[in-house]
């Protein structure tokens, strides 16, 4: 019987620990393309070998895939984008890369290494591969179904976050009453929530007052390649919320991972937000 191999090229977080472990459960062989200082420890329990390289090697990386038979390869976990500013460390190969990109945002730097995988026969798959239970249908999933105001901020959150989006700058925006308080970018979402809270505390609000009206909205790119940088949340995105005071968590339908779902729900009942997986056609 043939060995069923995969790769992973694995970040920081939960993500890549999830995507492991349920691959092997499938019956894959993994084979574990780390990130000094990134990368959990813990994937080398699902892993049948782990290679640690600095952040922007390529050549070490493929070469560590080919040797192993691995011809699918994802992409999964957190690297911060403030690295592009110090903490990439390129190759020969990288470093000759780099020099034909237009500009380094994250889904240029992510598809030119997608490209570079290709040529060396390695296909680079959908970041939510053995995970699409974990991506929401259409519908109320949390909490109490919002009222009309609610959803005209959503709507409102929405059009600005998928403007950001389309910019490559960020994939959240915090809103009360159609008004932004708050944009993510290099930071993060979670950052973006807290920078929310402390925004309004400045001007008044108590720490982790409750805001009905408070919303968190998150899409996927407009075009968003499912190789990688997928929207995320997890339990860390309620705890966030809490902190900030926000009531209402908005996401895409069919494109945001939910990390640990079923403790995910549960926290969002013991916190009463309302997480919300909206359809992006009915958005008007």
């Amino acid at each position: 019987m043939t060995e069923k191999k995969i790769g992973l090229i694995s970040g920081g977080g939960a993500f890549p620990l999830m995507f492991a472990k349920e691959a092997r459960n499938l019956g894959y062989s993994v084979f574990v393309v780390g990130l000094n200082g990134i990368t959990p420890k813990e994937i080398e329990r699902y892993a049948a070998a782990t290679a640690y390289f600095k952040l922007g090697q390529i050549s070490g990386p493929i070469d560590f895939l080919k040797k192993a038979g691995v011809n699918r390869v994802l992409m999964a976990g957190k690297v911060a984008h403030v690295s592009i500013f110090g903490g990439i460390m390129p190759d020969l190969r990288a470093a000759k890369l780099l020099l034909t990109l237009k500009d380094r945002k994250a889904n240029s730097l992510l598809g030119a290494l997608g490209a570079e995988l290709h040529k060396d026969g390695i296909e680079l798959i959908n970041s939510a591969t053995f995970l699409e239970h974990l991506l929401p249908a259409p519908g109320l999933m949390a909490g109490s179904k919002p009222g009309k105001n609610a959803m005209r901020n959503i709507e409102f959150g929405w059009k600005a976050a998928k403007t950001l989006a389309g910019l490559d700058i960020g994939l959240t925006v915090v809103l009360r009453d159609m008004l932004v308080i708050a944009v993510e970018a290099m930071e993060g979402t979670d950052a973006c929530i807290k920078r929310a809270g402390a925004v309004l505390r400045a001007g008044g609000a108590a720490a982790g007052q409750r805001l009905s009206d408070m919303a968190v909205v998150k899409v996927a790119r407009p075009s968003q390649d499912m190789r990688f940088d997928l929207p995320v949340i997890g339990v860390q995105t309620l705890e966030s919320m809490r902190e900030a005071g926000a009531a209402i968590l908005a996401v895409e339908a069919g494109k945001t991972l939910i990390l640990e779902k079923d403790a995910f729900l549960a926290k969002a009942a013991e916190l009463d937000i309302t997480v919300i997986s909206v359809d992006p056609t009915h958005i008007v």
